[in-house]
């Protein structure tokens, strides 16, 4: 008997003691990173979103690690992608953080102008919101909804699927989609129905005579609100936004419902390479998620709801991913071509 439970308390030790060795390095190897991060004293942190919201974010982190002074670099994602390029044609890197649309790692993933981080709070997320070779991690997902003036259609006239868009009742502008960011929703489709039929699927719904909206969605999310159509395909965030202020719409969500990464990377030759890892690791952790949401955004961190939690639960979902990614010119101009967009 006493032979038996030797080896099952030997197997038993060894898991304790596995545990507690995977624990001290962990810690041993945050205490390294605090202080190189004091040492470093600065973090540079190029970003897309407003200063609204950058700001008190990097407030916060400043709150959280007092050492480490932050500043914040605003523009649109185009801007700081050619700074980014032309300051690596100067031979020169001020980032140290970089957070914008998925699309826009590609440019400079290939340049080796982002490096890898695996941050230990990518376990709450789901694997398609972060990078398997730690590129980037989800700093926030936009989920993308059918919206629907409230006045124009009734609940259980909602189209409740694709197809649906293709009755005969939506046809005359009565559907209006983007300019510049329907090809999302394209290249969802040609990956999970085939090039085919997804093409196909395209003709028709241009067919139905769409109205073709350039500008920013929210303008098209205004548009809806004041009657000038019935339903539009739109990022689900703005959706909300405008539906907790009161506006006379709300939104369903389309199986699957296409979803964009709006992602955080680190510099590969980082001025401030441990301020950059805190940065990340605050952006990803419970407390960071917590400050997205109360920015109108839909976090993508496992345990913290967006507002209300149907914006990223109970559906079927399908993250763009790097192939879409990697076609992205060519998907644009198929869509454009279909919808005569000049």
């Amino acid at each position: 008997m006493l032979s038996n439970i030797f080896p099952t308390l030997w197997i038993c030790l060894f898991f304790v003691l596995a545990i507690f060795g995977a624990g001290s390095a962990q810690d041993s190897d945050r205490r390294i990173t605090l202080e190189r991060a004091k040492k470093e004293g600065e973090l540079i942190w190029y970003t897309t979103a407003g200063l609204q919201d950058s700001k008190p974010m990097a407030d916060e982190f400043q709150k959280t690690y007092p050492f480490i002074k932050p500043s914040v670099v605003r523009a649109g994602s185009g801007v700081l992608v050619n700074k980014i390029l032309n300051e690596a044609r100067a031979q020169k890197v001020f980032f140290d953080v970089f957070n914008t649309n998925h699309e826009n790692i590609l440019p400079l993933k290939k340049r080796g102008l982002i490096g890898r981080y695996a941050s230990p709070e990518a376990k709450f997320y789901d694997d398609d919101l972060k990078d398997n070779e730690g590129y980037w991690h989800s700093a926030y997902v936009v989920p993308w909804f059918l919206g629907y003036n409230t006045r124009m259609v009734k609940k259980d006239e909602v189209p409740k699927s694709y197809a649906e868009l293709l009755y005969p009742k939506w046809k005359g502008r009565k559907i209006a989609l983007g300019a510049d960011n329907g090809a999302l929703i394209l290249s969802g489709l040609i990956k999970l129905w085939g090039r085919e039929k997804a093409l196909g699927y395209f003709r028709q719904l241009a067919a139905q005579e769409p109205a073709i909206q350039a500008g920013s969605p929210s303008n098209r999310i205004q548009l809806l609100a004041a009657g000038e159509f019935p339903i539009t395909l739109a990022a689900g965030n703005t959706l909300q936004t405008f539906v907790s202020r009161g506006a006379r719409f709300d939104w369903v969500a389309l199986e699957p419902v296409f979803v964009q990464v709006n992602t955080i990377m680190i510099a590969a030759q980082a001025p401030h390479p441990n301020a950059a890892r805190l940065f990340i690791d605050f952006a990803l952790s419970r407390k960071g998620q917590e400050m997205v949401r109360a920015f109108h955004r839909v976090p993508g961190r496992t345990g913290v709801d967006a507002v209300p939690p149907r914006m990223f639960k109970g559906f079927k979902r399908h993250v763009q991913d790097s192939e879409a990614l990697e076609n992205a010119e060519g998907t644009t101009k198929l869509y454009n071509e279909i919808f005569n967009i000049r």
